[in-house]
């Protein structure tokens, strides 16, 4: 989150990290500050530019797989499948059309090339929605661990989609390319990353687990191993030319299978840190990468406003058609809103420069002027592609500031997430608030009330208010239903059981006008005393 969400009257845009990286590399890049100039850097700017984004993604996917609950891709595989499978090739097939229409230079498959690089759903821009305090407030949790799901999905299954256009624009024979698509795009590609990065991810968290329980390694080795493993297992399945991105997310997926890995690390700054800095860093480089010269080049029929038409007929028609239409398939997403929702925040950022940059490695170097097919392809495909993901920075990225805007002051129901604690508090950043990632599951302690960063229930509870010993770590209470700007939130606390999983949800109402401090048992003052009390509604 921007650290200008620290006042209380900007609070409410939600700027995350994606607007402002990429507005910055645009002001330090070639076309204002000139400072920062990666389309100077001759023939290796397409390879840095792919393996910045390569490792950037592998982190974020991986990071994905670690996040999501115990087993969440076993349990909820129908629904995936409905997601992925069916979007994906109806966005592809959709949005390779409308370019063939606007471009009419470009053949059918060299539109589903570009359109190849347009059809995964960037997971560093989607944590905008799935993380965060507008997500916390305002998504519900199964919508936003199935968004996640998703675009950490089908990022690696983009690969058979390019290879197929790859294929039939280089290939000859179009037998031949589709052999060498199924067996070099599906069966080495897609099926052996995937099964590779499952293993290694077993692997480790076996290894891992053992290691700790012999005292070998402490916790903060898990910490550290949270980066050296993604890296590590994108790093093998690249050396042999398996799908990396999906090996990572499947590696992030098998070490947290059993929620060991996420126990250890559930309290952990330094690798949201470490995603935060990554992610700030990609889209500074996007922005300073954008070539805006090429978005008006007559020579290849590209002009501003066919790229503006293009973009908006894609925000409409690539995703939620089918989402409108399969959302009943699929249980976490229980209304059309919903759908509308899934829908519209598909963002396209990271993924997409990735797989473009992927195509120009196996595209001819384009003369001027092109002589065939495929290198017009070669000498259009960035100019649309990067075009169409600052829109979607642009669209997506501010989509939830104007919607929080557009809701009103009268509104008299929205969700609260809030960290209650005692007076010997540590202060977080608002920042990594806004990145960390909170666990779902925590082995609760038997004398304790409250756990620290548990979100578990108790079965039994205690209607009586309770004071609060000032006994050091923080507490983490969750609210929902309250109305009015919140100055300060007071309720009552529930004693916690040792075997109940369901969510601590409190009704409670506040104003600005909170009465004082309070005392804590042995005397001493604590402005944050846990009583039932009730407000009027702020106007």
């Amino acid at each position: 989150m921007c650290p200008l969400n620290n006042d209380p009257y900007l609070s409410q845009f939600y700027i995350n990290e994606v607007v402002l990286g990429t507005g910055f590399g645009i002001i330090i890049g070639p076309h204002v500050a000139n400072v920062f100039t990666p389309r100077t850097w001759g023939p290796l700017e397409n390879t840095i530019t792919l393996e910045v984004m390569r490792i950037v993604l592998a982190t974020g996917l991986f990071a994905v797989g670690v996040e999501l609950p115990c087993a969440y891709m076993k349990e909820h595989a129908k629904s995936l499948l409905i997601m992925v499978v069916p979007t994906m090739a109806f966005g592809w097939v959709v949005v390779a059309g409308i370019i063939q229409a606007l471009f009419p230079e470009l053949n059918y498959v060299s539109s589903l090339c570009i359109a190849a690089c347009l059809t995964p759903t960037d997971p560093v821009t989607c944590a905008a929605i799935t993380r965060g305090k507008f997500a916390t407030k305002h998504v519900p949790v199964n919508i936003r661990q199935i968004l996640s799901a998703e675009s950490a999905a089908n990022d690696g299954l983009a690969y058979p989609f390019l290879a197929i256009s790859i294929y039939l624009t280089v290939e000859t024979s179009v037998r031949t390319a589709l052999g060498k698509w199924f067996l070099v795009g599906w069966l080495y590609q897609v099926i052996l990353g995937t099964v590779l990065g499952a293993v290694l991810g077993l692997l480790f968290s076996k290894l891992m687990k053992i290691s700790h329980k012999r005292g070998f390694i402490d916790r903060e080795s898990y910490v550290a191993q949270y980066l050296a493993l993604a890296i590590f297992t994108m790093g093998i399945a690249s050396t042999i030319g398996a799908d990396d991105l999906l090996a990572a997310f499947a590696a992030g997926s098998a070490i947290s299978w059993d929620g060991h890995f996420n126990v250890q690390t559930e309290d952990d700054v330094f690798s949201s840190v470490i995603d935060y800095v990554l992610n700030c860093g990609c889209f500074i480089y996007i922005g300073a990468w954008l070539p805006f010269d090429a978005y008006n080049s007559a020579e290849y029929g590209i002009t501003p406003w066919k790229l503006v038409l293009l973009m908006i007929t894609i925000l409409v028609l690539r995703r939620i058609p089918p989402l409108l239409a399969l959302y009943k398939l699929v249980p976490e997403i229980t209304s059309w809103k919903e759908a509308l929702f899934s829908g519209h925040f598909g963002p396209m950022g990271v993924s997409a420069v990735f797989v473009s940059a992927l195509a120009l490695t196996r595209l001819p170097t384009p003369e001027d002027p092109p002589a065939n097919q495929a290198q017009y392809l070669a000498a259009v495909i960035q100019p649309i592609v990067s075009f169409i993901v600052l829109g979607s920075i642009i669209v997506h990225g501010l989509s939830i500031p104007f919607f929080n805007m557009g809701r009103g002051v009268h509104s008299h129901t929205v969700s609260l997430t809030m960290t209650w604690t005692s007076r010997n508090r540590v202060t977080v950043p608002d920042w990594v608030l806004w990145a960390r990632r909170a666990p779902d599951v925590v082995e609760p302690a038997v004398d304790e009330d409250v756990e620290q960063g548990s979100t578990r229930t108790p079965k039994d509870t205690d209607e009586s208010a309770v004071d609060i010993p000032d006994t050091g770590p923080p507490d983490v209470l969750t609210f929902e239903d309250v109305s009015g700007d919140v100055a300060s939130v007071v309720t009552r606390r529930h004693s916690r059981g040792i075997d109940d999983s369901s969510p601590e949800l409190v009704q409670v109402e506040a104003i600005d006008n909170h009465t004082g401090p309070g005392n804590l048992g042995n005397g001493a003052p604590d402005d944050n005393q846990i009583k039932n009390v009730r407000f009027p509604t702020a106007q």
